[in-house]
């Protein structure tokens, strides 16, 4: 316990290094964008001298370095800066849009745990037979089918041909539960299908390489039932898939920000959509430094899920 705490704190400690480098990142790349802020907030009143003066009222004449410091500054304090008229806070605009894409990611998270057990421990159960090779024609199929392309296939079958789940649009729970589910069932599974796909391989692998090992064959022989020795097979080949999902959901996160659009969702991939094309610099760097926070706190948890897990990680 004392080591998993040690290595814990460790991962822990290291978050604040990777915010800062992921904030330096963010700040440079939208430096090179072409938007002009004070036009953008000014609007048809960007006279030269009113651009002028807007860009020495925020610091905009200032060395890269110092408009860092103060990017900075303002992050700690949680002010992510004002979005182009109307002005709002950014904040107020992620807090408002985020909640209903992390509803969509772990939504889509679970469909494709559910899916990646379900295709991954029935081949490799089933090896080299024909519900093997069905689950591996299924995963290669998923893997090459893009998320916003299931999305417009679902659409047309299964809401437009077959109206059983709306086109679009987003159902607020506490309004209607079931509407909320009929919204978001989907776009979850649109998002879901190739994640599940590329998991459903590694757990397959992983479990063929578990049963042949020796513990499982003299547990085999010491009669321990069935379902024993494939829930202690199923649990120590965990490992690589639980670590590949710590990256998957950086990808369902990006992902979202498509089919949000083609769901007509109002979630964060709205607002970087509205931020690109709007040309509000602040709107995409406060959505996208969220989002790239988010996907470092949940490679931290993945990790730290892997070494409660399987102990042996601990020794590494």
């Amino acid at each position: 316990m004392l080591l998993f705490l040690r290595l814990a704190l460790r991962r822990v400690a290291m978050l604040p290094v990777m915010v800062l480098g992921v904030a330096a990142l963010v700040f440079a790349v939208m430096q090179f964008s072409p938007t002009d802020p004070a036009y953008n907030a000014l609007g048809d009143s960007a006279t030269p001298q009113a651009r002028a003066a807007f860009a020495a009222a925020n610091g905009l004449d200032d060395p890269l370095p110092v408009r860092y410091v103060h990017f900075l500054d303002r992050l700690l304090h949680g002010d992510l800066g004002v979005t182009v008229p109307p002005s709002q806070p950014v904040a107020d605009r992620i807090s408002t849009a985020f909640p209903l894409t992390l509803q969509l990611t772990l939504l889509g998270l679970v469909i494709a745990i559910v899916l990646a057990l379900a295709l991954g421990v029935t081949g490799a159960l089933c090896r080299d037979r024909w519900p093997d090779q069905l689950t591996r024609v299924l995963s290669i199929s998923g893997v090459a089918i893009p998320s916003f392309l299931v999305g417009i296939v679902l659409i047309q079958e299964l809401a437009l041909d077959h109206p059983v789940f709306p086109t679009g649009g987003y159902v607020n729970p506490g309004d209607s539960f079931t509407g909320w589910l009929k919204s978001m069932a989907l776009p979850s599974i649109a998002l879901a299908v190739p994640v599940a796909a590329g998991l459903a391989r590694l757990v397959r692998t992983s479990m063929v390489a578990e049963l042949d090992r020796d513990y499982v064959r003299t547990a085999r022989g010491n009669g321990l039932p069935p379902s024993v020795v494939i829930r202690g097979v199923l649990r120590n080949a965990m490992v690589t898939p639980l670590t590949v999902l710590g990256l998957r959901v950086g990808y369902l996160l990006s992902g979202a920000v498509v089919i949000e659009q083609i769901f007509d969702l109002p979630g964060m991939g709205q607002l970087i959509v509205q931020g690109v094309t709007g040309g509000d610099v602040a709107l995409v760097q406060g959505t996208v430094l969220t989002i790239a926070v988010v996907f470092l706190v949940v490679n931290i948890i993945s990790d730290l899920v892997v070494l409660l897990v399987n102990p042996r990680v601990r020794t590494v």
